[in-house]
């Protein structure tokens, strides 16, 4: 199901690319997977298939959004180092990826890999998860990276709130993360202070949603996305419905700050398409015109990274 409205298309912020640097990356990790053929073993266990080269996944990504009618998506590289995987997509079909790529911004050379990505390697957005990498957004050291991301357009996104990482779970993996970074209203005065970048916080805060509601209230340069399962509400005495969370982000937001996203990852199942079904199912249960649609779910994407 496409969604045309002149320019706009269904457009997906947020899909991961697993690729093998990021299997390897977790095999590195997991005890017990035979020296032989570490990967092809954890794949296996997760009932999950093996990705094939960059470019093989990049070309099965591509044809996965022709068959479900996605115009194009943002490709996230999901640890960090793995900017090449991506890079290799994007070359591959420049037409049909935006690149994001995570960052650790304490690593020593944290400032050059963004540099590299942003000027040479035309990625759109650099992924920081505060409470995976402990580091807090105000920290003086991530200023040269924000101001990266400004001269370049890009998108900066900021995973706040709850994180788990559902393959780390499935293969026992312990996550030593640290929620104390993860409040949003960390990045209000970072906001403000770079106004000419943009701030993309994913699944609505994940939990801390009142608070990521006062921070797009205060700071126009900040956006959430909208994917997942936003399984999160369950937090909410009471529990919010999925309903409810629309209704007051477009009231505090507007619906030109909020971007549809899947969080789709693996292959066999591909891309998540119950999601984009739940939340237009949502979306018309609150009469939200085609023009607000078109925009949640592409325009404003396109508008956002070009």
């Amino acid at each position: 199901m496409a969604i045309q409205s002149g320019a706009a298309a269904l457009c997906d912020a947020h899909v991961h690319f697993f690729s093998n640097g990021f299997f390897e990356a977790l095999a590195g990790q997991k005890a017990g997977l035979p020296a032989s053929n570490p990967v092809e073993a954890m794949v296996a266990s997760l009932g999950w298939e093996l990705p094939g080269s960059n470019v093989e996944l990049a070309d099965r990504w591509a044809g996965e959004l022709d068959r479900c009618g996605v115009s194009k998506s943002v490709l996230i590289a999901s640890v960090p180092g793995d900017e090449a995987s991506v890079a290799e997509a994007l070359r591959a079909h420049p037409v049909r990826f935006w690149g994001y790529f995570m960052l650790n911004p304490l690593a020593p050379d944290a400032v050059e890999r963004t540099a590299r990505a942003l000027d040479e390697s035309g990625f759109r957005g650099v992924c920081l998860f505060p409470a995976m990498h402990r580091f807090s957004v105000r920290d003086e050291r991530l200023q040269p990276i924000y101001e990266l991301a400004a001269r370049h357009g890009a998108a900066v996104f900021v995973h706040m709130g709850v994180l788990t990482v559902g393959v780390r779970k499935k293969l026992g993996l312990v996550s030593k993360f640290d929620m104390s970074f993860s409040n949003p209203i960390e990045l209000h005065r970072v906001a403000l202070e770079f106004p000419g970048a943009n701030f993309v916080v994913p699944h609505f805060g994940a939990g801390y949603f009142r608070e990521v509601l006062t921070l797009g209230d205060l700071a126009p340069n900040v956006y959430v996305d909208t994917s997942s399962t936003n399984s999160w509400t369950k937090y909410h005495t009471p529990a919010l419905s999925l309903r409810d969370v629309f209704s007051k982000a477009i009231e505090i937001f507007g619906a030109k700050r909020l971007l549809f996203g899947s969080d789709s990852s693996f292959f066999p199942r591909g891309w998540n398409r119950s999601i984009l079904d739940q939340q237009m199912a949502v979306l018309k249960e609150l009469g939200v015109g085609s023009e607000d649609l078109a925009a949640i779910f592409g325009g404003n994407l396109q508008r956002l990274l070009g």
